[in-house]
C-alpha cells in the first residue's frame, strides 16, 4: 500500500510539472516525506525532479543563458553542503517542522508574485541561487527563489522554463550527491520510474486542455496543503 502512494504522489508530481513547467518538489516533496520520512523523501525528490529537469532540457538548451546562470548555479553548489548539514543534525519532528514551513512560506511568496530588491542583478542571482542550494538539499524544494529571481528579473516564461530546468540539473545532481542515494528496493525504484513516466504522458496529454493559470493555482494549493500537513506533523512530533 505504501508503495502504491508513493507512486501516486511521484505520477502527480510528474503530470503537474509536465502540465506547467513547474511543481514537481513543490507537490511531492510533503508527501513523500510523511511517507519516506524526512530524509529518503527529499532524496527521492532530488533524484526524480533532476531526470525530470534533463529530460526537459533536451528540448531546450539552446535557449539557457549561460551567463546568467553562472552565480545562480556557483551559488546553489556552495550552499547545498550547508543544506545537508543542518539537515542532519536536527531531530525528524523538527526536520519536518522546518520542511513544512519552507515549502509553506515559499508558496505564499511565488503566489503573492513578490517583488525584492535583494533578488535583482548580479547580488541578487547570488542570493537567489544559494537560498535554492540550501533548500533543495535540505528540503527537496529549490526552486521557489529561481522563481522569483526570474520574476524580479522580468523573464518571460519562455526563458524562465530551459533555464529553470538547466538549474534544476546542476542543484540536484550537486544535492544527491551531498545527501546520498535513497535506501530504496529496486522494485520501488522501478515503481518510482514508471510513475514518472506515465506522470510525464498525462501531463502532456492534458497541457492543451488545461488553462496554464488554473493549472499554476492548483498546483500551488496542493502545495501549500502539503506544506501545512507537513509542517503540523512536524510541530505535533515536537
Amino acid at each position: 500500500m505504501g508503495q502504491l502512494l508513493l507512486a501516486a504522489i511521484v505520477l502527480l508530481g510528474s503530470s503537474v510539472q509536465w502540465l506547467t513547467g513547474m511543481g514537481f518538489a513543490l507537490v511531492a516533496v510533503p508527501a513523500l516525506v510523511l511517507v519516506l520520512g524526512p530524509a529518503e523523501g527529499v532524496v527521492l525528490a532530488n533524484c526524480a525532479a533532476g531526470v525530470i529537469s534533463v529530460v526537459g532540457l533536451a528540448d531546450g538548451w539552446r535557449r539557457v543563458r549561460f551567463g546568467a546562470m553562472v552565480p545562480l548555479c556557483v551559488a546553489a553548489v556552495c550552499t547545498v553542503p550547508v543544506g545537508t548539514w543542518v539537515a542532519r543534525r536536527l531531530s525528524e519532528p523538527a526536520l519536518m517542522a522546518g520542511m513544512g514551513a519552507l515549502v509553506t512560506v515559499a508558496v505564499v511568496f511565488v503566489m503573492r508574485g513578490a517583488r525584492v530588491a535583494a533578488l535583482r542583478g548580479g547580488g541578487g542571482a547570488v542570493v537567489a541561487g544559494g537560498l535554492g542550494g540550501f533548500m533543495n538539499s535540505a528540503a527537496g524544494v529549490g526552486g521557489p527563489p529561481i522563481s522569483l529571481y526570474a520574476l524580479n528579473a522580468g523573464w518571460t516564461v519562455r526563458e524562465f522554463v530551459p533555464n529553470a530546468q538547466f538549474y534544476g540539473v546542476v542543484v540536484n545532481v550537486v544535492s544527491v550527491a551531498s545527501n546520498g542515494l535513497p535506501q530504496l528496493a529496486a522494485p520501488v525504484w522501478a515503481l518510482a520510474a514508471g510513475a514518472m513516466a506515465v506522470g510525464a504522458l498525462v501531463g502532456r496529454s492534458l497541457a492543451g486542455r488545461v488553462p496554464e493559470k488554473q493549472a499554476r493555482v492548483l498546483v500551488l494549493l496542493l502545495a501549500l496543503g502539503g506544506g501545512l500537513s507537513t509542517l503540523g506533523k512536524g510541530l505535533w512530533g515536537l
